[in-house]
């Protein structure tokens, strides 16, 4: 499985983002597809999560600002991202979740600045 993530870049608090995971390979081997982000001498944390028969998990400082979803004819999960608040700065990396390995993406760099 090979996982290349889109869509990061430079935001003032209050703005938006829409990031994107391309998924290809094994795609069959998926059960779930996981967004992650990692804050500058933080430990990385689980942000979202959606399975492919489609549902979703967030961790409590996201919910009703960001929204996880698949395009599964595209193989793409996407996160939406709104109210952007300068502690969702980060690299934010997707994982592909399956009944062996998990497989991480490269990672894209979100900063929440004005």
């Amino acid at each position: 499985v090979q996982l290349v993530e889109s869509g990061g870049g430079l935001v003032q608090p209050g703005g938006s983002l829409r990031l994107s995971c391309a998924a290809s390979g094994s795609i069959s081997s998926i059960y779930s597809i996981a967004w992650y982000r990692q804050a500058p001498g933080k430990q990385r944390e689980l942000v979202a999560r959606i399975s492919w028969s489609g549902n979703t998990n967030y961790v409590d400082s996201v919910k009703g600002r960001f929204t996880i979803s698949r395009d599964n004819a595209k193989n793409t999960v996407s996160l939406q991202m709104n109210s952007l608040k300068p502690e969702d700065t980060g690299v934010y990396y997707c994982k592909a979740e399956t009944l062996g390995p998990d497989y991480w993406g490269q990672g894209t760099q979100v900063t929440v600045s004005s």
